[in-house]
């Protein structure tokens, strides 16, 4: 008796059942070299592909910690030609996900994995996982904007949740460095809450997720986490 393939991609790490469902969809599995079609079955000694790359149902969970530089698009491809995280990591054979993104102009902390199912409970919005910021605004930054910052500010999708500022500093411009650190996961969110506050965003780097930090990794860098890193981080998720 052959197993479903949703199940199968599930347990291979490729996504939850319902995305892999939406892959099959979507004509990008073959198995045995034939499009796949939702509702089939595979076999032990199937060859079953996600966009051209063998999926195994028994792969090792990869989770990588990477300091994705400023410029590169958090996608698998880029229609205009632009680098992308997957250009750093080609020699790998495992398909990976970027959990989360940065967006263009930004840089710092993101990881990579080939987990779907992580992916995906790290990115849902009940849990909680705190990301930790460094920003550059113009101008200062005032008392009243920092305490609007912590306890929220409205967007134009709705009111932020409270943030934490741990530090501020001011350069010789005049302008306001500041650590700021958030359990929400919304598109450019810091430069938002910013904007919202009356600053525009000179610089923006993720410096921590969770309980990880990039420590001594340089622009471009990246290494595996551990296995008690890996747990530390599920334990970081809490709804």
């Amino acid at each position: 008796m052959g197993e479903r393939l949703q199940k199968y991609l599930a347990s291979a790490g490729v996504a939850s059942r319902r995305a892999s469902e939406k892959l099959i969809e979507a004509g990008r599995v073959t198995v045995n070299g034939t499009v796949a079609t939702l509702g089939m079955s595979v076999e032990e000694g199937d060859r079953v592909l996600l966009d051209g790359k063998p999926v195994a149902a028994d792969q090792k969970r990869i989770v990588i910690l990477f300091y994705n530089p400023r410029g590169v698009i958090c996608s698998s491809s880029d229609p205009e030609g632009r680098r992308t995280v997957q250009d750093f990591f080609t020699e790998i054979p495992e398909r990976l996900y970027n959990i989360g993104r940065l967006d263009l102009n930004s840089e710092g902390l993101l990881l990579m994995t080939n987990d779907g199912e992580l992916c995906n409970k790290m990115t849902h919005p009940k849990f909680k996982v705190e990301k930790t910021y460094y920003a550059v605004c113009d101008g200062k930054l005032t008392a009243g904007q920092q305490a609007q910052l912590v306890n929220g500010v409205m967007l134009e999708d709705g009111m932020t949740a409270p943030a934490r500022i741990n530090y501020t500093t001011t350069n010789q411009k005049g302008d306001t460095g500041l650590s700021i650190t958030i359990h929400e996961g919304r598109n450019r969110q810091i430069r938002r809450m910013l904007e919202a506050v009356g600053h525009r965003t000179l610089r923006l780097k993720r410096e921590g997720y969770g309980p990880l930090t990039l420590g001594d990794l340089k622009s471009g860098q990246w290494r595996y986490l551990t296995d008690r890193e890996i747990d530390s981080l599920l334990k970081a998720a809490k709804e």
